[in-house]
């Protein structure tokens, strides 16, 4: 219901209450039949239940019931160990589960504990939840709004909306009713469950309570909102229906190619089929991404960018919108004098520095104080001017009240007195002894200020005897001094990290809570595009879903909006296939965080709960940060499409020789527990030294890529298949040219080993020669070349690793060979990624040429 459009007395007569307030009768009765003025929270997974979700991954489920087969036919050690391996992934899964949700928790907090209100006409402290519809509530400065109120009496009200709004400035409320639809920010006569009272008294009637409020409506939309499924997570269930299609195709050939053409028997079937699985599935990639996106969570922490799911680094790398707030983000959060109109600047100042309730002693600096924003830019301004004039004492004061819009104090000055008055510059100039040319002319100023969306204070004085008292009536025939004009100006980093992310083909979006003036004067500093049409809240209420996504496309200014139109704008976003990223640092953000793909929070200004609903947190509350982190994140995709597409040859290349194997009704050339050896002590060493490849020069004056298209592209499957036979069909004919089943197995498994080392080194660039500066800058690759070196010799010279294993020693001749068989693969990869650079080029070339 709209409660600030209609009467305080219809209220009171609608919900049945009176000034006076409830009695404890009806108190009671209301609190059974609606309930606790408290938000409700969603049930979440109990911790048994996070844990076995990570073993319902389909490739995990395909090796869980490789495990189970092998229990059953009696192979328990072989069963055991790939039990375990699925036992370690599903712990790693567990541990890099997202922080459990705790938005509901600091919402509870922004709620004050207790509140002051009327029971039969006495006041009362009761408890903030037991407060019911029609419950007259008090207020005073520094009280937390317990619940929403309709004011129905004011005394000079400042109230602290920015939980709500976004705002840095206290909004001054009244009891007028208002006519016309408003959004919160501009719902004058209301008070918000959450807010804080800067300054000022009031009563309220209670109107809404619980999830009914407008944090409770906030809370609504963060239980509602599901989390987004990364891209990067996207992409690896895809992966993963792909290998296990894969499979199941291969597994259905070969059982009724081999049944019929050769009669083969069911337990020599089933193991093949284990050994199939086991080699096609790279059971250590999700420990080798972990590690990775790990890597990244570190490289970000020391740039003050907190990431707190691990796939959100990748996410930030295909980002290709960022939607920021204004305030605190874009901007310092500080209200700034940024422009003075005078002709007595001297004046000027010393008005500021004396017609102010912050500074009380000369002693005080501007730093130590806190209250007004607007008193604290001026004496911010007072400060830079170098004027060291003392603060004069004051005689008598008129504080500020929205009612008359000014303020005034009276001082000694010589041998007579001094009024001091600042307000609104309409008011001022009203009262002031300027012909009509002048006050034209600063009207025309004002009016100047105002187009570039500051606020206009106005400084007037008038001496006077030292007898005269300060009066509203004695103020008349001012000398108008001039004119300040006030805003919360753009950091300068903001704007640098505009640029860098246009330059990336990151569109960047603001969506604030404050005026359109001031949004489309900021939108067009920063450095935005498409800044000429601003869309307020009211205006987005009026389109439909449909319309807003085709609008948000071609407008990056938003204005006076509410937590549900930041919402709908993400999701308008999202609705044509964007990569959302959303910065935020109040409460009314936390919704959007949550739906946008990454949530990037504030970590010094931000609440809390804006942090718990964001993937990321700033440290340094620095736009600046976020540019950096999206050139990680980059960076982290790229290494993980080098190590995935490092993975699957290798993979596919052990399935292989296990299918011709069947296919020549061969023993298989591999057990097991050989071919978990080679996955394992690969994972172990190789896999994780592409993590620590560097981003590439010009990896942010690339466009985003595309967030569908799979981490396989059409090159990546053509060059899986034709790696995989290069490992495969040398390594597998050399091995049966020797006599003895551990000798042809040995000759095998230091094959794949080996030909997997010279793979890992070229797929450190993906078309680009891999022989550069870069790999002799890469210090942990030869770490890991010197640690598989050493494990694969243990399996080759040492009894005990032979006899579990099941190899033996090879003589030099044969190592030789296998030597050979590596440098031949490494040699044919790169003349094939130098001829497809070329062909990439050439097409380039000639689309260039037709367009």
């Amino acid at each position: 219901m709209k409660w600030y459009q209609v009467k305080s007395t219809d209220i009171m007569k609608q919900i049945n209450t009176t000034i006076a307030g409830l009695s404890p009768e009806e108190r009671s009765q209301r609190l059974e039949e609606h309930g606790y003025n408290k938000m409700q929270e969603r049930q979440q997974l109990k911790p048994w239940q996070k844990f076995l979700k990570h073993f319902t991954d389909l490739l995990m489920l395909v090796l869980l019931a490789a495990a189970i087969l092998k229990f059953v036919t009696g192979e328990y050690v072989e069963g055991g160990i790939i039990f375990l391996v699925v036992i370690v992934n599903g712990f790693v899964g567990y541990w890099q589960e997202r922080k459990a949700e705790e938005s509901l928790d600091g919402l509870k907090q922004m709620m004050g504990q207790e509140a002051v209100v009327l029971i039969d006409g006495t006041k009362q402290t009761v408890a903030t939840e037991e407060l019911v519809q029609g419950d007259i509530v008090a207020l005073k400065a520094g009280d937390v709004v317990p619940a929403d109120l309709r004011l129905i009496e004011v005394h000079d009200l400042l109230i602290e909306e920015s939980i709500l709004t976004g705002e840095s400035e206290a909004a001054e409320k009244n009891t007028a009713l208002l006519s016309d639809d408003a959004p919160a920010g501009d719902q004058k006569n209301m008070a918000f469950s959450g807010t804080m009272v800067q300054t000022g008294s009031a009563f309220g009637v209670v109107v809404e309570t619980g999830d009914a409020t407008e944090i409770g409506k906030i809370n609504q939309a963060l239980q509602s909102v599901q989390q987004q499924t990364t891209p990067l997570v996207k992409k690896i269930h895809q992966l993963n229906r792909q290998i296990f299609r894969g499979i199941i195709v291969l597994i259905i050939f070969l059982l009724f190619f081999t049944t019929f053409r050769y009669g083969m028997e069911w337990q020599l079937m089933f193991s093949a089929m284990i050994a199939l699985i086991v080699a096609m599935i790279p059971e250590g990639l999700p420990a080798v991404l972990t590690m990775i996106l790990s890597m990244g969570v570190k490289e970000m922490s020391e740039e003050n960018a907190i990431i707190k799911s691990m796939p959100s680094v990748e996410t930030l790398g295909s980002m290709t919108v960022i939607c920021s707030d204004k305030t605190g983000t874009l901007t310092k959060n500080e209200m700034t004098v940024v422009n003075v109109a005078t002709h007595e600047q001297a004046r000027v100042v010393e008005i500021m520095n004396n017609c102010q309730e912050l500074k009380l002693t000369d002693n005080q600096t501007v730093e130590e104080l806190k209250g007004n924003p607007t008193e604290l830019a001026l004496l911010h301004y007072v400060e830079d001017q170098d004027q060291t004039a003392a603060l004069k004492t004051v005689k008598s004061k008129i504080p500020f009240s929205s009612s008359y819009k000014y303020m005034a104090t009276l001082h000694s000055e010589g041998d007579q007195s001094v009024m001091f008055v600042k307000g609104a510059p309409e008011v001022l100039l009203d009262k002031a002894n300027l012909t009509t040319e002048e006050r034209q002319k600063w009207q025309k100023k004002a009016s100047q200020f105002a187009q570039q969306g500051q606020r206009v204070l106005g400084f007037a004085f008038k001496q006077v005897s030292e007898k005269q008292e300060l009066t509203h009536e004695a103020l008349t025939d001012l000398s108008f001094a001039g004119l300040a004009g006030i805003i919360d100006p753009p950091k300068a980093s903001a704007i640098q990290a505009v640029k860098e992310c246009q330059t990336a083909g990151i569109a960047v979006k603001m969506i604030t809570g404050d005026h359109k003036d001031t949004a489309k004067v900021i939108g067009k500093e920063i450095g935005l595009k498409h800044t000429d049409t601003v869309l307020e809240g009211i205006e987005i209420d009026l389109l439909s879903d449909k319309e807003l996504a085709k609008k948000v496309q071609k407008v990056d200014v938003f204005a006076r909006t509410t937590p549900e139109h930041k919402l709908r704008i993400v999701s308008a976003l999202q609705d044509n296939g964007e990569v959302v990223g959303m910065t935020g640092d109040g409460v009314n953000d936390a919704p959007a965080l949550k739906k946008a793909d990454i949530g990037i929070a504030m970590g010094i200004k931000g609440s809390e709960v804006s942090k718990q609903a964001a993937d990321m947190v700033l440290a340094d509350d620095n736009f600046h940060t976020i540019a950096k982190a999206v050139k990680e994140g980059r960076k982290i995709f790229d290494n993980l499409k080098k190590t995935i597409n490092f993975f699957l040859p290798t993979a596919l290349a052990q399935g292989l020789i296990v299918i011709f194997a069947l296919l020549m009704n061969r023993p298989l050339p591999l057990t097991p527990i050989q071919i978990l050896w080679v996955n394992m002590v690969t994972t172990i060493t190789l896999s994780y030294a592409l993590g620590f490849e560097k981003a590439g020069k010009d990896s942010m004056n690339q466009p985003p890529r595309d967030a569908s298209e799979g981490i396989l592209t059409g090159y990546s499957l053509f060059r899986v298949i034709y790696v995989s036979l290069l490992i495969m069909l040398p390594a597998y004919f050399l091995a049966m040219r020797f006599e003895g089943q551990a000798l042809q197995q040995t000759i095998l498994l230091q094959n794949i080993v080996l030909a997997q080392a010279v793979y890992m080194i070229n797929c450190r660039e993906l078309t680009n020669p891999s022989i550069n500066k870069g790999l002799f800058q890469n210090r942990p690759l030869f770490i890991s070349l010197g640690i598989l070196t050493v494990l694969q010799s243990a399996v080759l010279f040492l009894p005990i690793m032979q006899q579990w294993v099941g190899t033996t020693t090879l003589s030099g001749t044969q190592q030789l060979i296998i030597f050979a068989n590596a440098a031949l693969l490494f040699l044919i990869v790169e003349v094939e990624k130098g001829l497809t650079k070329r062909i990439i080029r050439s097409q380039s070339q000639t689309s260039s040429d037709l367009s």
